[in-house]
Order: structure tokens, then sequence, then C-alpha cells
């Protein structure tokens, strides 16, 4: 990857090295500007996320930031796939943030991460997106190539 996004990337990993991230996000590793792993927890007290740690991936294409990462929720041994209505069992994430036309280059690494932050600590509802197990098994694109349709704002 060159040009412009390894510059974006390459400041955005410097403002992260100096520990100015928020509270309850943290890097895992970031050994080149085409995938990056942090983590992320839920601050508040809410029931269905307490004391859990998440791992997100970050895939960035050469167009970054005039176009989204892909961001995933990646699953581990000791971190989970959150539950939650706009979380696929498999990782992916329904968020109009991560899509071409919810997507913005103001937009950053540590903003993805403080909107995913924000949505599981407004959540209330332990389920799946309808029609996750389908949707799992079926779906052969990457999350960058699925059309999602945004129709729940209320969780």
């Amino acid at each position: 990857m060159a040009g412009f996004a390894t510059k974006r990337l390459g400041k955005e990993l410097s403002k992260i090295n100096s520990n100015s991230l928020p509270p309850g996000i943290e890097l895992v590793s970031a050994d080149n500007f085409e995938e990056w792993f942090l983590d992320i927890r839920v601050l508040d007290n809410n029931p269905l996320y307490l004391n859990e740690i998440y791992r997100l991936k970050f895939r960035f294409s050469a167009q970054y930031p005039i176009e989204p990462p892909e961001v995933t929720f990646v699953k581990l041994a000791d971190r989970p796939i959150p539950i939650h209505p706009h979380i696929y069992s498999n990782g992916i994430i329904c968020l109009d943030l991560l899509g071409q036309q919810g997507w913005s280059p103001v937009q950053n690494v540590e903003s993805v991460c403080m909107s995913l932050q924000s949505m599981l600590t407004g959540n209330s509802r332990n389920e799946r997106p309808a029609g996750d197990e389908e949707f799992v098994r079926a779906n052969r694109l990457r999350p960058k190539d699925i059309d999602f349709y945004y129709d729940d704002n209320n969780v």
C-alpha cells in the first residue's frame, strides 16, 4: 500500500502509540498498514457485556480514508463476538458508519472503536440480527461488499 492511505494510517498509528486512545480501547497489533487488531470493552455496567473484551480487525484498502475500513469482530478463545442485533455471529457488523453511504474521511480508527463501544453500551437486547444463521451460512461476500439496509436506529 502506498500514497495517501499510508500517510494517513502512519499519522493515526503515531497518535495511538502516544497513548491517546480513550479508555476501553487498546491497540493489539498494527504490523502493517493493511490490517490492525484492537480490543474494546464496554465501560458502563451493561450486564450484557460486563467484564468482556472484544477483538476488532480493521482491514484497510489503498483508498483509505476515502473508503471505509473493513471492520469485523474476531472470535478467539478469550474474546467472544458480542451478541447484538447489528452484529452477526461471524463478526460482521451492520453499521452505517462502516458503509460507503455513512462513512466520512474525517472518521478514523479511534472514532470507529468509540462508535462500536457506544453501540454496545446502548444495547438492551440480547439477540442476533434477524436471519443470522442463514446470513452466516450463505454469505460469501466481504463485509464491504454487502449492501445492508439500515432500518433500525433504536439499537
